[in-house]
C-alpha cells in the first residue's frame, strides 16, 4: 500500500503502558495525536531511509487502522463500521529531533522514514483486538504486543479524532507502539545501514523495510 498524497495520517503517541513505563511518561489523560505527512512513508519492500543529521534512528512497530467511509463526530459504539481495514505500519523515529520540544512532529517526518503495509480488509479480522505484534530487527524480536493492550482502544480512537477533522476514505490512524523500543534500551539500539526492519501483526502479515543512509 503505497502513500497517498491526499491521505490524513494520524499517528498516536504512548498507547501501550509498557511503552510509557519505558519512555518515563505519565499515562496521558487523552489520545497523544501527531501527523506524519505522506512524504515520510514508504511502502512494502522499499528502503527506509536513515537521515544523514541524526545517528538516533528508532523503529516502533504499529498497527494502523484504514478508514473506510466519512467519519465525522462518530461514537465508539459505530467506529467499526467506519473502518475499510488494517495493516502494519513502521513509524520511525528520529528521537532527538522529537525531543527538541514538546511537539514530535519534526522526529517523525523526516523523508521515507517510516513505512505502511498492505491493508487487510476489516471483514477477515473479526477481533482487531485479539491481534499480536511482533517487531524484528535483523531477525531478533524487540516488540511484542497485543492490541488488546491499547490505553486508547480503536473505538476511542475514532470517535476522539472523528471530533476534531473529518475522517475520509483512505485516512489512516496509527494506533501507537508497544515497549522494546530502541530508544528504551541499554545501551539504546540505533538503526542503521543495512538493517532489516520487520513488523508482523497476526493476520496482516509482514511488513518489511530494509534501512539505507541518506
Amino acid at each position: 500500500m503505497n502513500p497517498d498524497t491526499n491521505r490524513k495520517i494520524l499517528c498516536v503517541g504512548v498507547n501501550y503502558r509498557p511503552h510509557i513505563e519505558e519512555m518515563g511518561r505519565e499515562v496521558p489523560a487523552y489520545p497523544v495525536v501527531f501527523i506524519r505527512f505522506p512524504g515520510s512513508l514508504v511502502g512494502d519492500g522499499e528502503a527506509i531511509v536513515r537521515p544523514r543529521i541524526s545517528e538516533q534512528f528508532d523503529f516502533e512497530g504499529e498497527l494502523a487502522i484504514v478508514i473506510g467511509k466519512r467519519a465525522r463526530h462518530v461514537s465508539k459504539a459505530d467506529a467499526y463500521d467506519h473502518i475499510a481495514g488494517y495493516c502494519c505500519f513502521m513509524d520511525g523515529s528520529v528521537r532527538d529531533w522529537q525531543r527538541h520540544t514538546s511537539q514530535f512532529t519534526a522526529g517523525k517526518n523526516f523523508e521515507r522514514s517510516g513505512a505502511i503495509g498492505r491493508t487487510v480488509p476489516a471483514a477477515d479480522i473479526p477481533d482487531p483486538a485479539a491481534l499480536r505484534l511482533t517487531t524484528r530487527v535483523n531477525g531478533k524480536v524487540m516488540q511484542e504486543g497485543c492490541v488488546a493492550d491499547l490505553v486508547f482502544d480503536i473505538p476511542t480512537l475514532v470517535e476522539y479524532c472523528s471530533t476534531f477533522t473529518e475522517l475520509r476514505p483512505g485516512d489512516i490512524i496509527a494506533t501507537g507502539t508497544p515497549g522494546g523500543v530502541g530508544a528504551a534500551r541499554k545501551p539504546p539500539v540505533w538503526l542503521r545501514d543495512g538493517d532489516l526492519v520487520e513488523v508482523e501483526i497476526s493476520g496482516l502479515g509482514v511488513l518489511a523495510n530494509a534501512v539505507r543512509d541518506e
